[in-house]
């Protein structure tokens, strides 16, 4: 199993020192989130974005992908009733197609349940309709730039749209695309009402890309979650890609959080 972890947790923090954190604790990648660098991707340079891509290389570290896409930005909305904002919203996720695979990228996450929501005054078949339709363009910049799109399933609490994984697979299968999947998160996957390990078994071979945390918010092992049946349904169905420490809780600070969360996560894999 390949570890990552999401750079936003070292808050403040150069992403090169990131990386070479990142790597001296013992990842083999670093999940990038876009608003931590810009707030909007187009302003990032070609020269930048090369910059990024190379600091990796010299910390020997890889770059899982991006997510928390839509954070800090202005102005879009994946199911808004206006169609000139869910065209500029399908543009920008081109846009960020584009900005994952420059920076070395494979995996892009689609969170953003601010950005999703169904508005009062939509129905969901015209959210349903409108966020397919805003795909289109994204799925097959992905497809040319080798970057797999992922639709996260959210709780109720955070989204009123798409809420499990069950209802995330029905509607990335739309596309038919190997560059569109879902991921799927613990913490998310604890609103569920099914056993996280048979949510993974349910879900394979449609996710490809796993969110390690707790659903107190903190890192995997920080909580009461217990990863030892999460682990070994993700062994049972062949899953190889990256597990991602992903937290929204920093009390601990982001060295032990990195390094208390990759103990935990490579003790329960063995």
């Amino acid at each position: 199993m390949k570890f990552a972890i999401c750079n936003e947790i070292f808050q403040g923090w150069k992403l090169e020192d990131t990386f070479v954190c990142a790597a001296k604790v013992g990842y083999d990648a670093v999940e990038i989130a876009p608003f931590t660098l810009a707030k909007d991707v187009t302003h990032i340079s070609a020269d930048e974005r090369r910059r990024i891509r190379d600091a990796a290389g010299r910390a020997r570290i890889a770059v899982s992908g991006i997510h928390w896409v839509l954070a800090q930005t202005e102005g879009l909305h994946l199911t808004h009733s206006d169609a000139s904002v869910r065209s500029k919203t399908s543009k920008y996720l081109c846009d960020l197609v584009d900005f994952c695979a420059d920076v070395g990228g494979k995996i892009m996450v689609f969170g953003s349940p601010k950005q999703r929501n169904i508005l009062e005054g939509v129905t969901p078949r015209d959210a349903l309709d409108w966020a397919t339709a805003a795909f289109r363009e994204p799925v097959k910049q992905a497809e040319q730039r080798a970057v797999t799109i992922c639709f996260e399933p959210l709780s109720s609490a955070e989204t009123n749209f798409i809420n499990t994984a069950a209802e995330a697979i029905q509607f990335v299968r739309q596309f038919e695309s190997p560059h569109f999947k879902i991921l799927l998160d613990v913490k998310a996957m604890c609103s569920e009402s099914k056993p996280i390990a048979q949510i993974i078994r349910d879900s394979w071979p449609h996710f490809t890309y796993f969110h390690a945390n707790d659903k107190n918010l903190k890192g995997p092992g920080f909580g009461n979650v217990d990863f030892r049946p999460i682990a070994a349904a993700l062994k049972e169905v062949g899953y190889n890609g990256y597990v991602s420490v992903e937290v929204f809780n920093f009390d601990e600070g982001c060295e032990t959080i990195a390094t208390r969360s990759l103990e935990y996560l490579k003790a329960t894999f063995v």
